[in-house]
């Protein structure tokens, strides 16, 4: 069994969705893959929409409601504000995958849900991470993420050591829910903290030292049509260029619609913009 989780909400079905299905039609047994999806309150049709993969590929759905669980109210009180407008507080949900997922399960590969898998993930599920916590690619604009305008340095963070995406983690968990990540970042102050880039920090800092590099094949951020020459085994629209925007100019975006499906593709299009209409009306 492959164990799966991904964390969204309801304005993030679409994507969620085409990233499942990728796995499914990658993998010589969808059968054996079951996914465990953290999520905010979904409407009942794209639960269903999401819930489709089961009946299709016999893959195990295990959804998680996050708002039922309190889990991101009180639990992340301390945690750094969310200040991005694009960023909700969604991104903490993977860190409590020690306490969400049943107890007996012993790795976990985490994937965000604008990903796009071209390849099974058997070899990466499996492989042996030689003793560390997670293995985890390199972040490219790693120098700007740690230290942002002007490189300006930070006391939390060295530019001279590895830092890395949190897109793509496979997770060892019984080293990961022995983490106190509060307790880890206890002794910061105020204003490092305030610094902090979400989760993704809390998770390079937390675990320094305890993640493996992987080849950059298994996590090809932002990659545009020239990049499709490396065939990578997973693509991350992690900016803000997504293959779902009619401007975007990134790798597979055809292949990407009809892995979304035609349908959902413009479904969601036309829910994106009447989500935008609405936020313009309450502007004005």
């Amino acid at each position: 069994m492959i164990e799966i989780a991904m964390a969204f909400d309801d304005a993030f079905w679409a994507p969620t969705y085409a990233t499942m299905r990728s796995i499914c039609l990658t993998t010589h047994h969808p059968e054996q893959l079951r996914f465990h999806l953290l999520h905010r309150p979904l409407t009942a049709e794209h639960q269903d929409a999401i819930a489709s993969i089961a009946r299709d590929y016999g893959a195990t759905l295990n959804f998680i409601d996050l708002d039922a669980r309190n889990i991101l109210a009180d639990r992340i009180a301390a945690f750094p504000r969310i200040r991005l407008r694009r960023l909700n507080p969604i991104v903490y949900a993977r860190l409590f995958l020690g306490d969400l997922l049943d107890p007996a399960i012993e790795r976990v590969l985490y994937l965000d849900s604008d990903l796009f898998i071209r390849t099974a993930l058997d070899p990466l599920y499996g492989m042996d991470m030689k003793g560390h916590a997670i293995a985890a690619v390199l972040q490219p604009d790693r120098m700007h993420v740690i230290a942002g305008r002007d490189l300006k340095a930070r006391k939390a963070f060295s530019m001279a050591e590895p830092y890395f995406n949190a897109g793509v983690m496979l997770i060892d968990m019984a080293q990961y829910r022995a983490m106190d990540f509060l307790a880890t970042l206890a002794g910061l102050a105020a204003e490092e903290l305030a610094m902090f880039y979400y989760d993704q920090d809390m998770i390079n800092f937390c675990f320094r030292g305890r993640i493996l590099e992987l080849e950059n094949r298994w996590n090809l951020q932002n990659a545009e049509p020239a990049h499709e020459v490396l065939n990578p085994a997973i693509v991350h629209y992690s900016a803000n260029p997504k293959p779902w925007l009619s401007w975007s100019r990134v790798a597979y975006k055809r292949t990407y619609r009809h892995l979304m499906t035609n349908a959902y593709f413009y479904q969601y299009r036309r829910e994106r913009i009447r989500r935008l209409f609405k936020r313009l009306l309450r502007i004005g």
